[in-house]
């Protein structure tokens, strides 16, 4: 499972601009007291947690970036972010080594457009590796199955019934749990005992941002037709109705994301030794 650098960029903004400020301010309030703060960021892409958050931590941060792909993992330790935030890259790949991501000195994990790839079997691991480990998560941006167009056309119910079912794909760790996600993840760590803040976290896309627009369009079109239904000529005749509204500055989107935090009973502090908590790198 991987995703362009390109596409991670036009959607940044939006997805900043999705985080529900309700969710975030509880998992930072759960580190408020920590300095430094050891944060491990799982998927990380180019880094939009990282630049997200770090800014509004004022502890000292060490962050561990995870992905599996090189080149985004790259691009994340290049990250602009502030000078008391450090971060460190490294290469895993989750679908397997979950595990070994976790291990170490971490106060907090935190995740972006992660969970509605997975599968069930992978989400319990997450679960149960958090709760063992007493570990918070903070995990944004789960995509829940809500598309709204405007204008409405006859199609859009079918197109986005498509993309829905098309979410369940395999992405790299087993059937995809898709919009059912993050209502599944809460569920679980609410069930081991987790206390979970909970909120929408919707894109808003607005006539003006016609390359994001055209880009989640072709999105759609392209799962609709892998998919099979509707036929291939309603979905282009859909996706030019589409346009046409675009060029005309009549169209938006709202795309529904769900972000939630979820809070062990006990958290548990990360172990570092005397001499890294004094080292001046971590000043």
């Amino acid at each position: 499972m991987s995703f362009s650098a390109e596409w991670l960029a036009l959607r940044e903004p939006f997805d900043a601009g999705a985080r529900s400020a309700k969710v975030r301010d509880a998992a930072l309030t759960a580190v408020a007291d920590l300095d430094p703060v050891a944060i491990v960021d799982l998927a990380c892409g180019t880094g939009s947690t990282l630049r997200a958050l770090a800014p509004l931590l004022p502890a000292r941060q060490t962050w561990r970036l995870v992905d599996n792909d090189l080149s985004l993992l790259a691009r994340a330790a290049d990250s602009a972010r502030p000078p008391r935030a450090q971060a460190t890259a490294t290469p895993v790949d989750l679908a397997h080594d979950l595990e070994a991501a976790l291990d170490g000195a971490v106060d907090l994990v935190t995740t972006a457009a992660l969970l509605d790839l997975v599968s069930e079997p992978w989400l319990e691991r997450l679960a149960i590796e958090c709760a063992a480990r007493r570990l918070p998560l903070y995990a944004a941006l789960s995509y829940d199955g809500r598309i709204a167009f405007a204008p409405e056309d006859a199609v859009d119910a079918a197109i986005v019934a498509a993309v829905n079912a098309h979410q369940h794909g395999d992405k790299g760790f087993g059937p995809a749990l898709g919009p059912q996600a993050a209502a599944a993840a809460i569920d679980r760590f609410e069930a081991l005992g987790y206390a979970v803040t909970r909120d929408t976290a919707d894109w808003v896309i607005g006539p003006a941002d016609r390359a994001m627009q055209e880009e989640f369009l072709a999105g759609c079109a392209g799962a609709a037709r892998d998919f099979g239904a509707p036929l291939v000529e309603e979905i282009a005749a859909w996706l030019t109705r589409r346009h046409g509204h675009l060029a005309s500055g009549r169209a938006s989107i709202r795309v529904g994301h769900t972000d939630f935090f979820a809070l062990p009973s006990a958290m548990r502090r990360a172990e570092r030794s005397q001499s890294n908590s004094t080292s001046p790198s971590r000043r």
